[in-house]
């Protein structure tokens, strides 16, 4: 049931007399994720998994399910429903939650996150992890396509949390996001810690930590806070890892000063290895998106909650323009006037995008749309030309597009066709637009 095409074949059936299946999402060996509606709600997205049951007790993972089900948390993937069925005879568990439109492992094959960036992301991610401890279960999946984001939420999924006194010898350790004892089917809020500090340095470097029979090394350009911190998340021995509040109490203001001196006076002591980076996009974990064929690259982090800042979070570098530009308000600007032989703007409309997702941008994020114009100036189709690396404000620039109008060109005293090329230029402090006319 792994082959892709044979997951595609389920687009259009109905799961348990209430659950359509829209769009198939992705899928591993065992598992795919397809778009479906919330129950109850068919204007509304959600996603819907389904694990195959093969071996295994099937009445202990749909008790696991359940138990996960009642987890509430804002920073949890919601489970919205659960149960049992079967596709062409094959029995499946299938939990329904809410729909990510994002997911860590759709950005870093673009490109890594800058400190102050992870500074955003940890927070909730801690916030989450806390909560499911203190209620008796662990995660035991980490990793960058389970952090995701729920319209302006980050949030980690949760259909996989196990209780954390139940020993699973089904779980054996898949690769450098497991801890190592997870081979002997141990998990703990420590394996937890493990999956968290490999997360860190795979998100700010695009590189995973080495394995071996020693502790992993840590990258020297990963700075302080976090490099203690992944310093004392990746220790093999699980005693001797630092804990979920550990970690939340060296992000505070001011503990990233006293870490980096904690660092330089180690260093005076003992030589720390510096594990050697892997290619990049080796090893890493395909979230559930990443499969498409555009893939996002910012919308996460502008979706998430503004966290305070960090000392030692270093800003990215932004390109600043010569004069600030109109903010970000996707309200109507003033028009813009000729561009191009004949014809002119008459109606400009930008990007409606919230300062948050504003304030992710590091230097200058170009969009160039084509439009086709009526002889009424409206616009009639809107094409990306060039969209770089985000979905997300791609679509946003898009859609502004289909709101401009024109003066239409005149060919012998009578309004024509035309065509049109415009360009968003998104960077941190507001937006840009321009346009010509181009050949239809």
């Amino acid at each position: 049931m792994s082959r892709p095409d044979t997951w595609k074949n389920w687009e259009g059936r109905t799961v348990d007399g209430r659950f359509p299946l829209r769009q198939w999402l992705g899928n591993s060996e065992h598992s795919a994720v397809f778009l479906t509606e919330r129950p109850g709600q068919a204007s509304q997205k959600a996603a819907i998994k389904f694990v195959e049951l093969n071996g295994g007790d099937p009445e202990r993972e749909a008790s696991r399910l359940r138990a996960a089900a009642n987890l509430s948390h804002p920073n949890l993937i919601r489970i919205l429903a659960n149960g049992r069925c079967q596709v062409d005879g094959t029995p499946f568990l299938y939990a329904v939650m809410e729909y990510a439109e994002e997911d860590l492992a759709q950005i870093l094959p673009q490109r890594a996150l800058s400190a102050a960036e992870v500074g955003d992301m940890l927070p909730p991610l801690l916030d989450a992890l806390s909560y499911i401890h203190d209620k008796g279960f662990v995660h035991g999946h980490i990793k960058p396509s389970n952090v995701q984001a729920v319209q302006d939420q980050l949030k980690l999924s949760s259909d996989q949390v196990i209780a954390a006194a139940e020993p699973n010898l089904a779980r054996k350790r898949m690769g450098v996001f497991d801890a190592p004892e997870t081979a002997t089917g141990t998990i703990s809020a420590a394996a937890d810690v493990w999956s968290l500090g490999v997360t860190i340095v795979d998100a700010l470097t695009q590189n995973l930590p080495s394995q071996g029979q020693t502790d992993p090394g840590v990258p020297k350009d990963i700075p302080e806070p976090y490099r203690g911190i992944v310093r004392d998340c990746l220790h093999l021995d699980p005693a001797m890892r630092c804990s979920v509040s550990d970690i939340r109490a060296r992000l505070k203001p001011g503990a990233a000063s006293a870490a980096a001196r904690e660092s330089i006076a180690e260093s005076k002591y003992r030589p720390e290895s510096v594990s050697e980076p892997e290619p990049a996009g080796k090893g890493k974990m395909l979230g559930i998106g990443a499969i498409l064929v555009i893939v996002a690259a910012m919308v996460v982090w502008g979706l998430w909650p503004k966290a305070k800042p960090q000392p030692a979070a270093a800003p990215a570098a932004t390109e600043q323009p010569a004069a600030p530009p109109a903010p970000s308000t996707g309200k109507t600007m003033p028009p813009a006037g000729a561009a191009g032989a004949g014809g002119a703007v008459r109606h400009q409309s930008l990007p409606d995008i919230p300062t948050s997702a504003m304030r992710t941008i590091s230097g200058t994020i170009k969009i160039s749309i084509h439009v086709d114009v009526d002889a009424s100036g409206k616009v009639t189709n809107a094409k990306l030309k060039s969209s770089g690396p985000s979905r997300y404000f791609s679509g946003r620039a898009l859609k502004a597009a289909q709101e401009w109008e024109f003066s239409p060109p005149e060919v012998n005293g009578q309004p024509v066709a035309s065509a049109w090329l415009i360009q968003f230029h998104l960077r941190r402090s507001g937006v840009q637009a321009s346009s010509e006319r181009v050949t239809r």
